[in-house]
């Protein structure tokens, strides 16, 4: 049964082999997917912001988790950061064309959780209830 099972696995196609611990693009998936990956992304997608802003939008994030995720999406080639030559220098962060092709998804994605987190929650709380 263990074989035809495993057999059945390998013959679906995969759009990505990111299901392979060893895939580079396993370490893409975790950069997108972090806790504030996403938010970083879609807040960005109206345009440049400098950091105080995307700090005042996004609830919750400290000042450091910020900064590490900015210089990873920067690394990955999703965001541009821009220092502009003045006293004190103004640095702004903005999409690439990378970028930008990838948020349109993000925002269903967050479109999606925004309309079913009610849903969501009302399972939990059934789960919840359900294991006392």
């Amino acid at each position: 049964m263990a074989v035809r099972v495993q057999a059945q696995h390998a013959a679906v196609p995969r759009r990505s082999d990111a299901f392979n611990s060893d895939c580079p693009a396993r370490e893409v998936l975790d950069h997108l997917t972090s806790r504030w990956g996403t938010l970083i992304l879609t807040a960005l997608d109206d345009g440049p912001l400098r950091f105080s802003e995307l700090h005042g939008m996004i609830g919750g994030i400290s000042e450091k988790m910020l900064s590490q995720t900015l210089r990873t999406f920067v690394r990955d080639g999703l965001i541009e950061r821009t220092v502009e030559p003045t006293t004190p220098p103004r640095v702004s962060y903005e999409l690439t064309t990378l970028g930008q092709g990838l948020t349109g998804s993000l925002q269903q994605f967050l479109a999606w959780i925004g309309r079913h987190a009610p849903e969501v929650m009302a399972a939990q709380r059934r789960y919840d209830r359900a294991k006392q």
